[in-house]
């Protein structure tokens, strides 16, 4: 029994079409089908050698791409690659281009330690247009600080890292200690 454009003489009887047997062949080689499916299959191609013929084909391309053999380089490939590369890449372009993103990232790497240090520091001196707003910290005020920080805070200071590990001290015992203030939350004092 041969199909005909598709359409087997059992196919009504099975429920199954060329079509449908086209559609899940990949599935029916990965055994991935429903017990029923995979059945049903199984019938058709027994009746249909148009797909017993397609389905044969399909897993004769599947092993063979499945075998690691098939993508094997010959021996010193990759050596000779390699060398043909650098014979054809101009040598000054290629030194310019390293030293450029060696420079280029250690201007970042700097630039993000400055900016990270500055962000964390205090002014040393108020300017003058500002001291007049400026009011001294009361000794006596409550503040926090974590175990490795080098800032004094508000307790409520949403900028507080490692909250786990906070103390709580005056501020006159933060500074004696050395410790800066917040420039978020004590801002008023600074």
């Amino acid at each position: 029994m041969e199909c005909d454009a598709g359409v087997c003489e059992r196919e009504q009887a099975m429920g199954i079409t060329c079509e449908t047997m086209w559609r899940e062949s990949s599935n029916y080689i990965d055994g991935t089908l429903s017990p029923d499916l995979q059945q049903s299959i199984d019938e058709h191609i027994k009746a249909c050698q148009a797909c017993a013929s397609v389905l044969a084909g399909l897993q004769n391309i599947v092993t063979l791409y499945g075998d690691e053999r098939m993508a094997e380089l010959p021996s010193g490939f990759s050596r000779r690659l390699h060398r043909r590369l650098e014979a054809n890449m101009p040598t000054t372009r290629r030194n310019f281009f390293g030293w450029a993103v060696a420079l280029a990232g250690s201007v970042l790497a700097v630039g993000g330690i400055e900016l990270s240090r500055a962000s964390h520091q205090v002014p040393d001196s108020i300017s003058k247009h500002s001291q007049h707003l400026a009011k001294p910290i009361p000794p006596d005020m409550q503040v926090v600080v974590s175990e490795k920080g080098r800032l004094f805070h508000l307790a409520a200071c949403p900028f507080i890292i490692n909250r786990e590990t906070i103390r709580h001290m005056t501020a006159s015992v933060a500074l004696a200690q050395g410790l800066s203030p917040c420039t978020r939350c004590l801002s008023k004092y600074l």
